[in-house]
């Protein structure tokens, strides 16, 4: 039987940061700061602040998310434990595995959420209601 992710498996990852008077450089690279191979990349803009999005697990898919202006709060949670984590720097970057119910909150003005995936879109793979998730776990 399959191991099911626990929140205590998602890992903020700090990334490669090169410093300069001109401006900063963060660098990660599929495989190394990402722990698994971009296969779909997109980002979401122009939210009300204040405002949520996400609320679903997938079943196969990894996620990275990263917080590539501004700042939004991402409700982990795995059916028996949530933790909230604050992402609001650009070289920081959140690996949710999949079987983890992700909801992304309380986004800045302005913010931008840029997140990386390890499978392309495929709407089989989503799980958008929270008793299915819990049913899909046990």
């Amino acid at each position: 039987m399959k191991k099911h992710p626990k929140i205590y498996d998602c890992a903020v990852i700090e990334m490669p940061t090169v410093k300069n008077r001109a401006g900063n450089i963060s660098i990660f690279e599929n495989q190394h700061e990402v722990p698994f191979k971009t296969k779909r990349v997109f980002f979401l803009y122009d939210i009300p602040a204040g405002e949520d999005r996400g609320a679903h697990a997938h079943k196969e898919c990894h996620q990275f998310l990263i917080a590539a202006s501004g700042s939004f709060d991402v409700l982990l949670d795995d059916g028996t434990h949530k933790k909230i984590v604050n992402l609001n720097r650009p070289y920081y970057g959140l690996h949710i595995p999949p079987g983890i119910w992700a909801h992304e909150l309380n986004f800045s003005a302005g913010a931008i959420c840029l997140v990386l995936t390890s499978h392309g879109y495929d709407e089989e793979d989503y799980i958008r209601n929270y008793q299915t998730y819990l049913n899909f776990i046990r």
